[in-house]
């Protein structure tokens, strides 16, 4: 096992946090600019009662302006047969051409065919380094019978049953 510091090899230090198995998501919001949606993997749930989920986009993301204040925004977890949907969101700002997708009363894009999605208004933010920790309330939640969408070592990947 390789024994390092954290704060002296960032690289070491990110390839540790690969090691950790997660789902893959879209984040949603609406904007002056158009509906705009973020890939991301850092989505926790927090609570039942209240229900509280979070998730904590990077500062330096082109898109971070977008999400850090927004009042209503939509999660959206991956299914495995999903995965060119999430390299779209991970290179454009809005890859939202050819997706199944409808707007609800907040005017949040919701992307449908997804395995599940949590629509959330804005809690409270916490500052966290790099990134920013958004603690959403679910307003709403569907899911959908499928194998997650999942990421690990810098691959994405699919669960499997019966190991």
């Amino acid at each position: 096992m390789q024994i390092f510091q954290p704060d002296a090899d960032q690289r070491a230090f990110r390839d540790a946090l690969g090691r950790f198995a997660t789902g893959v998501t879209i984040v949603t919001v609406p904007s002056g600019d158009g509906p705009i949606g973020i890939t991301a993997n850092s989505f926790a749930s927090v609570s039942l009662d209240p229900p509280l989920v979070l998730w904590s986009p990077a500062k330096s993301s082109r898109r971070f302006k977008y999400f850090e204040t927004a009042p209503h925004f939509a999660i959206h977890v991956l299914g495995q047969e999903q995965q060119p949907i999430c390299g779209g969101f991970a290179k454009s700002l809005s890859a939202f051409d050819g997706l199944q997708v409808t707007q609800n009363e907040h005017n949040v894009p919701l992307i449908g065919g997804c395995l599940a999605r949590f629509e959330c208004q804005l809690e409270t933010t916490h500052d966290a380094g790099d990134h920013l920790i958004i603690l959403g309330r679910v307003t709403r939640a569907a899911l959908r019978d499928g194998a997650p969408l999942v990421f690990s070592g810098g691959e994405y990947g699919c669960f499997t049953n019966g190991l």
